[in-house]
């Protein structure tokens, strides 16, 4: 009886490490979505090299460049912001 109640120990360890990870990684996908968005009626078109630099970023740099993104005024002001982080 332990080595069952071990068994679905681990079984649920893992299934909540599974939805962990894939919880994060949809918000992250979302926030990302989000920001580029908005960095799209911000500055214009964002080139590849930036989206994709974006896309990598983790959550809470997504989450600061939210926030920075409504200072900016044009793509220089992203390409700097990107420069520093």
């Amino acid at each position: 009886m332990a080595a069952t109640s071990a068994a679905h120990s681990r079984a649920f360890g893992l299934a909540t490490g599974f939805a962990a990870r894939f919880t994060e990684q949809g918000r992250q996908q979302g926030e990302t979505h989000l920001v580029l968005r908005l960095l799209n009626r911000r500055v214009g078109s964002v080139p590849d090299a930036y989206r994709q630099r974006i896309e990598s970023l983790p959550v809470d740099q997504i989450e600061t460049l939210g926030e920075d993104l409504l200072d900016f005024t044009g793509p220089a002001d992203l390409e700097a912001w990107l420069a520093r982080h």
